[in-house]
């Protein structure tokens, strides 16, 4: 089959790569591995990573193609994962997600936010990229057309408030590590589990 391609993951994997090298280790979880491009390229650049790709079924046959395509041996088969219902019986270091926030509606947000503290070793990271508010505000014009054609698509996606997602991942037993200014008005955030 052809690969699936998604343009706006080849231009930002080698950035968001370079942000967020730092946090990433051991078994990383990718949530919402849309069509496996992030995946191959961060598994192979860190081969010593055994980067477990997750999303809903109708992703799952684009994203196994694309491992199958790679041959990397540090890239399983990928997991259904439906963040709103019944999570891997596994443990993680990492737990990745990308631009996939503001296409969930708040419930699945939260269940994602738990779900993910929930599969993190103790001192695991979880690393989220994307748009986000700050202050119940949008920080480009950009964002908030981007937010208003979300919304005519499904009311309750849209760009979440960073402020809202630090009190889940709080809550959670995460504490915010670091967020990272990226290109295109998005960012990186990093939450690392509590150890005690």
């Amino acid at each position: 089959m052809n690969l699936p391609f998604a343009g706006a993951a080849e231009e930002n994997k080698v950035v968001i790569l370079q942000a967020i090298r730092p946090y990433l280790r051991g078994d990383v979880l990718e949530i919402g591995s849309g069509t496996g491009q992030h995946a191959v390229y961060f598994a192979a650049a860190i081969p010593q990573l055994h980067w477990q790709t997750s999303d809903l079924e109708p992703n799952l046959v684009g994203v196994r193609a694309w491992i199958e395509d790679s041959s990397l041996q540090n890239l399983p088969a990928p997991l259904l994962l439906d963040v709103t219902g019944s999570w891997p019986q596994l443990d993680f270091d990492t737990v990745y997600t990308a631009n996939s926030f503001h296409i969930m509606d708040s419930a699945a947000v939260s269940s994602c936010m738990a779900g993910s503290a929930a599969c993190l070793r103790a001192g695991g990271n979880l690393i989220v990229y994307g748009p986000f508010n700050y202050g119940g505000r949008f920080t480009s014009p950009s964002n908030e057309r981007f937010d208003g054609m979300l919304k005519m698509n499904d009311p309750g996606s849209g760009i979440k408030d960073f402020e809202w997602l630090d009190e889940l991942a709080g809550s959670a037993g995460m504490n915010l590590q670091c967020d990272i200014e990226m290109p295109a008005n998005n960012r990186c955030l990093v939450w690392k589990k509590r150890t005690i």
